[in-house]
Order: C-alpha cells, then structure tokens, then sequence
C-alpha cells in the first residue's frame, strides 16, 4: 500500500529579494492500495510528472509524507532512495530511456547486475520476460533498429525484471499511436493483473486512463476526493 499524507511540494526560482515560490503541489491526500491499478490523469502543467517523481523517489521530498506499506521515506539519503527502487520500484519513462549502444538484451539486464544477480539467472530471467512482451527474437537488436512500440516494451520489460511491487509509468504511451497505444495498455494491464504489481500512471489522455482500476483527478495541484471507478 502506497499511502500520501499533506503532500506538497512547491519550486524556488531566483535568487534574493527576486526569489518566487510557485506552488505544484498542495497538500494532498491518497491511499493506493496493495496490487491497485491507479491512473491519475490532469492538464500538462497540473503537478502529475512531479508527483510521480516524488513517489520515485527522483525529487527530495519537502513537505508532507510518503508511505509504501507503512515505511515512511521522507528520511532516505539518496543512496538508501536508490537501493530501494532498485528493490521494490519500476519506472516506465514516455521516451523509453533506454541505452542506445546496448542491444534489448543489455537494457533489459540491467537492473538485474546492479542487483547482483548471478549470470545463469540473469539469462533465464532475461529472456522469459522478452518472451512475455513478445521481443524474444529481438534480443540483440539495438533500439534504433526497433519501432516505438517495440522500445516501449523493450522499457516496460526493464521495469519489471526485478519483479518490483509498484511500478510507476510516466505517460508510458504518449509518443505511440493508437494501434500501438492499445498493445502497450494490454500489456501493463496483463502484468498487474497477473504479478499483483500496483501500478501508479499518469496521463493527460481518459481513454488511456480508463484501463486502471481508479482514476484521480489532478487540478491546480490538488487530487480531487473520490476517484473514478472503472469496470474492468
């Protein structure tokens, strides 16, 4: 469970008497609960990369509290924020994030040296999950040779080879079109459905956003109370 008490968060710009405070954030309050898919949905320039970023640890945290299953991380150092993701988070970025001189194969394994895995494993690991986002017979291909699409799954493969519990996706099908917009969808409702992983996504667009269990509205800053439910 992901729970988010007072959570604000506001940028500095300038220096002195020239120095302005803009808020993004304010005070929100949300529970996410173990296994949820949760889309959050907003106009650009509504606060929903910044909150994404804040649950990710990838901004400090300023004012309220973040949770995951009652471990407060308002106090992590940075190195503690980092060993934490590689354990329990997954991000899938817009623009795929992935290293342009290594094959899928070496994007993909990644995470899994970082963790330490043994080789033997790491291939096992590697392969079953190309497998499952359909990319197997593309593993040593580089990702300028694949398709948007494809590097979206090549990303989402990435974010979940260390089998983390939440998996947060930054408009993970805002560069795609439609057709392909629809496969990647299918593919991250498939793996919440199937690993329980809870999932946090953040959109501008209600068709994308209507594949999660919940939608939250985030305007001005501020989530609204409630949620959609959807019928999935």
């Amino acid at each position: 469970m992901i729970e988010i008490n007072n959570l604000s968060f506001s940028y500095k710009v300038g220096k002195g008497n020239n120095k302005q405070v803009i808020p993004v954030l304010k005070k929100n309050n949300f529970i996410i609960n173990e296994g949820e898919m949760v889309s959050i949905v907003g106009r650009s320039g509504s606060g929903k990369s910044t909150l994404l970023s804040l649950l990710a640890g990838f901004m400090p945290l300023s004012e309220g509290s973040i949770s995951f299953d009652g471990r407060e991380v308002m106090a992590f150092s940075e190195k503690e924020w980092a060993q934490f993701r590689l354990e329990h988070i997954g991000f899938v970025f817009q623009n795929f994030q992935l290293i342009s001189s290594a094959t899928v194969f070496d994007n993909v394994e990644l995470p899994l040296i970082l963790k330490g895995v043994n080789k033997k494993e790491r291939n096992k690991k590697v392969l079953d999950i190309l497998q499952e986002v359909g990319l197997k017979d593309h593993q040593n291909h580089f990702p300028n040779e694949l398709s948007g699409g494809q590097q979206q799954r090549v990303g989402i493969a990435r974010a979940i080879i260390t089998e983390p519990k939440y998996v947060f996706a930054d408009e993970p099908t805002g560069s795609l079109d439609t057709n392909t917009e629809l496969e990647v969808l299918a593919i991250l409702k498939k793996l919440n459905q199937e690993r329980k992983m809870t999932f946090v996504m953040i959109t501008h667009d209600e068709e994308v956003a209507a594949i999660a269990d919940r939608t939250l509205l985030l305007e001005n800053g501020e989530l609204q109370s409630g949620g959609k439910q959807h019928a999935i």
